[in-house]
């Protein structure tokens, strides 16, 4: 598929494709303002890392994002869950907190973020700022539990001694107060007193290198940037919603567009009957304007409007395609029934007999014939009626039309076997009596694909112009009816496309805004912008004549 088929389809559908697209975007839209809207809080916290003597820089960042992810999935667990509902008064219904969470470690930093999304933007504030808090405590008190045996140990330890000591000092100043102390019992309780002393101190020194160690191992959290109150949701967003949902519904449109194409196997241009039938586009004939126009004389009626121009197409298109071999007999059929075969040879014949040549126009539909209908002509005689006398005279059958140099001979009464008046020796006769009245003769006919008297006509004229109907007549079909004219040797001389859209029709736009009713649309298409630009204008001035702000009235 070329580009510019690509554009054909989307122009064909381009109704479909805006309708896809408003009606995605506004339901988009509908739904995201009837959300609720969520709010979110966001606080980053800071971690400082107690670091060891031995350790190396490398070693430490590394050991700084474990610590961070570590810190980042430990925040949402559910004891600290548990604390800050219960500090906020908050249920969490099967355990489920009732707030969505985001915590996301900062990379290559030793920052952690947490985000907050609820309903009510307070709340949210409120569970941003109380959760860290809560993690932090229970941090701390879990860093500070490992320390926590030796210094109460050595406390106990501390206590013991120092009653000794003063208890040893005590008894040391009543000895020496009496004035009649032992000197080596006191020199015993000195040397005691020493040795508490000394061991006071030792303990002493433990306590301090253990608060010392604690301080040092023990990883510090702070609240770099609190949570604050946010004022505006971040959902729902309904404009990107209703952007995103109008793209997606555009895009579902056109693939269903192209789906539709490409399962749709009916001959839609003449590119179609080139590939399909092998044949030439001889017309293409738009469809028309009002079910009154379907049917009739439009050659007649309105010869400058742009279908009888595509008809007068046609004819040069099928004089020139006969160049070497005139046609004198041509039969104008179809696939299959309403394709529009009566209509065009019809407006066909109007053509020819008003470009000065002699026509006559034969309705050899034996069952469902309509030129007389078309003609407005009388069908109590006609063909049948010629070919059932024993020398087939039919100018006493021929009936004269209201368009110049056209006649009509209409079917006649139906007969019970078409099929074989249709190839009875007596039709041969009366084609070349008919060659003899005219210069052309253009005979309706039967769908190909209903009955045989098609085929069975199209052995005796001397070629075959086959109507499809566009956008209806399926490809196998097409490809039977002209295998159907082929086997039987017809001279299939091309197609008429007809009841072509007018936006497939090509040519069908230069020449309508070259005819004079294109030209009456366009002329009224340019009053209404000259009226648009004049009510510009006009509210140019209006707004210009405005005060501005700041100057009186």
């Amino acid at each position: 598929m070329e580009l510019r088929q690509y554009f054909a389809v989307i122009r064909k559908w381009l109704w479909l494709i805006v309708l896809g697209t408003l009606l995605c975007g506004s339901t988009a839209y509908l739904v995201s303002r009837n959300m609720t809207p969520i709010y979110r809080a966001s606080t980053t916290l800071l971690i400082h890392q107690a670091r060891s003597p031995t350790a190396t820089d490398y070693s430490s960042i590394l050991t700084s994002e474990r610590l961070a992810k570590t810190y980042a999935e430990r925040l949402t667990k559910r004891p600290v869950l548990e604390e800050v509902a219960n500090r906020l008064g908050l249920e969490m219904e099967d355990g489920k907190f009732p707030a969505k969470l985001e915590v996301r470690p900062v990379r290559d930093t030793q920052l952690i973020e947490l985000s907050v999304e609820h309903s009510d933007p307070l709340l949210a504030m409120q569970i941003a700022n109380t959760l860290p808090e809560v993690f932090i405590e229970r941090n701390e008190a879990m860093q500070l539990s490992r320390f926590a045996s030796s210094k109460e140990n050595l406390a106990k330890q501390l206590a013991a001694i120092e009653k000794d000591i003063e208890a040893t000092q005590q008894t040391i100043n009543t000895l020496q107060s009496s004035g009649s102390a032992d000197q080596a019992e006191l020199a015993r309780l000195q040397t005691a007193l020493t040795q508490y002393q000394n061991s006071y101190a030792s303990l002493l020194k433990s306590y301090e290198e253990i608060r010392l160690a604690e301080a040092q191992t023990m990883d510090n959290i702070i609240v770099d940037e609190p949570a604050e109150l946010p004022l505006h949701p971040v959902k729902p967003r309904t404009l990107l919603n209703t952007l995103l949902a109008s793209v997606v519904g555009c895009m579902l449109a056109v693939g269903m567009a192209f789906l539709i194409e490409y399962l749709d196997d009916t001959i839609k241009s003449s590119e179609d009957v080139s590939q399909t039938l092998g044949l030439a586009t001889l017309g293409t004939i738009t469809r028309f304007h009002s079910a009154e126009d379907e049917g009739s004389l439009i050659v007649a009626a309105h010869p400058r409007s742009p279908i009888s121009e595509a008809y007068r197409t046609l004819r040069t298109n099928i004089q020139f395609s006969t160049l070497d071999r005139p046609v004198k007999t041509l039969l104008v059929t179809s696939a299959n029934p309403l394709e529009g075969k009566s209509t065009t040879v019809a407006n066909l014949g109007v053509a020819m007999a008003q470009a000065g040549l002699s026509v006559i126009v034969v309705d050899s539909d034996l069952r469902r014939p309509s030129l007389h209908k078309i003609f407005g002509v009388s069908n109590s005689k006609g063909l049948t009626n010629a070919l059932l006398q024993n020398s087939p005279n039919p100018d006493s059958f021929l009936q004269t039309t209201e368009v110049e140099n056209l006649r009509v001979l209409t079917s006649g009464p139906l007969p019970p076997n078409p099929s074989e008046l249709l190839g009875s020796r007596r039709m041969e006769g009366l084609i070349e009596q008919l060659k003899e009245e005219a210069d052309v003769i253009l005979f309706d006919s039967p769908p190909i694909l209903a009955v045989t008297d098609a085929a069975v006509l199209a052995t005796r004229v001397d070629g075959v112009l086959l109507v499809v109907d566009a956008g209806t007549l399926r490809r196998d079909a097409a490809m039977l009816a002209k295998e159907n004219m082929t086997r039987v040797g017809a001279n299939l001389l091309g197609a008429a496309l007809n009841k072509l859209s007018p936006r497939g029709a090509g040519g069908y736009y230069y020449y309508y805004y070259y005819s004079e009713e294109g030209e009456k649309r366009r002329r009224r298409h340019t009053g209404l912008d000259e009226a648009a630009r004049r009510l510009a204008g006009k509210i140019k001035g209006w707004v210009a004549s405005l005060p501005t702000v700041g100057q009186g009235a």
